[in-house]
């Protein structure tokens, strides 16, 4: 795996203080300590089916798990064909199915809560095709991403709309535009009430604001440069080479319980990590001779230090797991194909209290797997 050398001395002290608070030295192995990893296995009893109304759900491209443990799904019905949808044609070709609606609550024993989303009054829902991206925060509010547009949405968990970050209809902005986004995704920082946004699409940065007013705060592009939208990126499958110095297409912001900001660059394969103020740490590379994105998602281990990071590989169909003390890769789980516990385009996950990890499938996967935690092991990369 490739790992980019920092020789300015500020960043080396950045990296020295991040990697020496106490949960990372905890986690940190030693020289006779054996490498242990999450072990996972699928579970085929969780969602709970068939839905009720005879819904269906179209490309899963959002999960979030929230202070309750219930699972939240985003999914987009334009991406049902005619023979999936029969029974919402008109006149209906067939007895079932029925699109569900775009934001779908589960309990922990996989049973539908409720469900809502769409256009309303007061904000413009993403269009068809243009969901992208959930996140439920420390409040239980529900952020609800936009592929096509240039903004985001926050709802409160039955859905009443509370704020619109960013201006819809914009177009084609610039990365330094602080008033419009650009295929943006959302997740809250509870300890400081802040919203990281990962606004890649069409932009190049991360942007973060008040999670509560919406007021700007600050902005950055790779290794905490400001985003320059004129900078080439072009990543060239081969460990030998020098990285983009420009995020390409940026997918996922989140926070640490130490407060460490772990970025996804997708097309350039890696995760690139900072301090909350936009100082960067250091970054990893996933599948470096993997043609196509592959870095799509991270999230965290359960445990109070979070010991570990779960990054789907979109583009190989499995999900690797990460020491988070020295981002060692330390194992993996899933595979190619529609069978149980295979992944089409698993590029979301989230965990729960428990340590399972909940899979979503955007494209033809179009379902979320839930995968149990089944212990700490003695991994097979040694």
């Amino acid at each position: 795996m490739r790992t980019t050398a920092v020789t300015s001395l500020a960043l080396l002290l950045g990296l020295a203080a991040a990697f020496t608070s106490p949960a990372l030295r905890a986690a940190a192995p030693t020289g006779s300590e054996r490498v242990m990893a999450p072990v996972f296995e699928f579970d085929p009893t969780w969602p709970r089916q068939p839905f009720p109304n005879k819904w269906i759900v179209g490309n899963v491209i959002g999960v979030a798990v929230d202070a309750k443990d219930h699972v939240w799904i985003l999914h987009r019905p334009s991406g049902l064909t005619d023979g999936e949808k029969a029974a919402a044609l008109n006149p209906p070709a067939a007895e079932c199915c029925i699109p569900a609606p775009q934001v779908i609550e589960f309990d922990q024993q996989g049973a539908l809560v409720q469900a809502w989303g769409g256009p309303g009054e007061g904000y413009t829902w993403p269009a068809p095709g243009g969901e992208h991206g959930l996140s439920v925060d420390h409040q239980g509010n529900v952020w609800v991403g936009n592929l096509n547009d240039s903004h985001l949405l926050k709802f409160t968990s039955q859905g009443r709309f509370l704020l619109q970050f960013g201006r819809p209809g914009a177009g084609k902005t610039a990365s330094t535009d602080l008033t419009a986004l650009a295929g943006a995704t959302a997740s809250v920082d509870p300890t400081a009430n802040e919203v990281f946004v990962a606004d890649g699409y069409r932009h190049r940065r991360v942007v973060v604001f008040d999670a509560t007013t919406g007021a700007y705060k600050r902005q950055w592009g790779a290794y905490g440069k400001s985003p320059d939208d004129a900078l080439p990126v072009k990543y060239v499958p081969d460990p030998a080479a020098p990285l983009p110095s420009q995020f390409d297409l940026v997918t996922c912001a989140h926070v640490s319980h130490d407060g460490l900001v772990y970025v996804c660059d997708r097309n350039n394969h890696r995760f690139q990590v900072f301090k909350t103020d936009g100082t960067f740490v250091t970054e990893k590379v996933i599948s470096p001779r993997t043609l196509g994105g592959t870095v799509h998602d991270v999230a965290f281990s359960h445990d109070k230090e979070q010991r570990f990071l779960y990054v789907p590989d979109v583009r190989n169909s499995k999900v690797f797991i990460l020491r988070r003390s020295d981002l060692a890769i330390v194992g993996s789980f899933g595979h190619a194909g529609h069978f149980p516990g295979g992944f089409t385009n698993g590029s979301s996950l989230a965990v729960d209290s428990k340590g399972n990890i909940y899979v979503a499938e955007g494209a033809d996967g179009k379902r979320v797997q839930r995968f149990l935690y089944k212990g700490l092991r003695p991994s097979s990369i040694q």
